[in-house]
């Protein structure tokens, strides 16, 4: 079963993120996402670069992941 902190390195490790922060009982998992390449970028693209990053982990390990992503500047309000 994966941990939060599995998922959190996968993340990290595929993106540039300023902060990462995974929740979750094995099953659910909840993060907050912050990056300087979400500048510009839509929701939906936010949530495909962390996507992309976690790979076909998606489809495999985790089963499902609800995300907060901002900006550095939207962190910072």
């Amino acid at each position: 079963m994966v941990t939060p902190d599995q998922i959190k390195h996968y993340i990290e490790a595929g993106l540039q993120c300023d902060f990462t922060e995974v929740a979750g009982d094995g099953h659910h998992f909840e993060a907050v996402v912050v990056s300087p390449l979400f500048r510009g970028k839509s929701k939906v693209q936010q949530h495909q670069l962390v996507y992309r990053a976690l790979g076909d982990r998606m489809r495999e390990e985790i089963h499902a992941l609800s995300m907060r992503t901002l900006t550095p500047e939207e962190w910072g309000k």
